[in-house]
């Protein structure tokens, strides 16, 4: 079961950004530097028996490795996750994130951020974009210069809030970075932003990601072998005494 806290409730005319960890780790990225950049302030968490058992610890202070955010300025609500999501758990955080956070709140829209990988030497720049509707792919993907796909599959998080927000009828739009799997590059990221500036209507200076790209590259995959560790041990010791639920 997935609880999810959170201090303030009423998220009315908020845009949720949705951001969790999958190929490139283009949404982590993304997520964190907002975050950062942003000041956002942290206004809850997630916790669930199936979570790794484990506590991040930035600047000496103890955090939920699944918080959430808020700006309240640019009315931004999204959530920062430290490690990837068992599939076996996706319908599930996906349903909770969007009963109890988008739908119960009243946010206005959802801007999904991932990539997808590309298997071409040269990884294009396109920027190309998913939406819950014909008329968004029109006013919102075209008219900002990503790619509508045409044909093709969306899975994970994203792919599942994506089909209950059609099914409401609330704007959802999909921002795709392609990638090179082989790579966790934060451009990646940087084109993500500057795609969600265009559809948002806001200006979040990405220089500073420019700058400061090793920094951000080192940290996310930090994090990301921290958590596997984790996982991996907690795994190996649930092997030792009997059936692991990560198995």
């Amino acid at each position: 079961m997935i609880e999810i806290k959170m201090q303030k409730k009423n998220l009315d005319g908020y845009t949720f950004i949705e951001g969790f960890p999958g190929a490139g780790l283009v949404g982590p990225m993304a997520i964190n530097y907002l975050v950062e950049k942003l000041g956002m302030e942290n206004i809850g968490y997630l916790e669930s028996d199936k979570f790794p058992p484990l506590i991040s610890i930035h600047d000496d202070v103890p955090m939920h490795p699944v918080r959430i955010y808020i700006s309240e300025k640019l009315k931004l609500v999204t959530i920062f996750a430290e490690f990837a999501i068992p599939i076996e758990m996706t319908f599930e955080l996906s349903n909770a994130v969007y009963s109890d956070i988008i739908k119960k709140g009243g946010v206005d829209r959802v801007v999904s951020i991932s990539g997808i990988p590309t298997q071409q030497e040269e990884v294009p720049k396109d920027v190309f974009g998913v939406a819950s509707s014909k008329k968004l792919v029109k006013d919102v993907i075209e008219k900002n210069g990503l790619k509508p796909i045409g044909d093709g599959m969306a899975t994970g998080v994203n792919a599942l809030i994506l089909g209950m927000a059609m099914n409401d009828n609330m704007d959802d739009i999909n921002i795709l970075v392609p990638i090179n799997p082989a790579l966790i590059d934060p451009e990646y990221a940087v084109l993500a932003i500057k795609s969600m500036n265009s559809i948002l209507g806001v200006d979040i200076d990405t220089a500073e990601l420019d700058k400061e790209a090793k920094l951000v590259e080192s940290k996310v995959k930090d994090i990301m072998k921290k958590t596997k560790e984790t996982h991996e041990t907690y795994k190996k010791s649930l092997d030792d005494t009997g059936p692991s639920m990560y198995a």
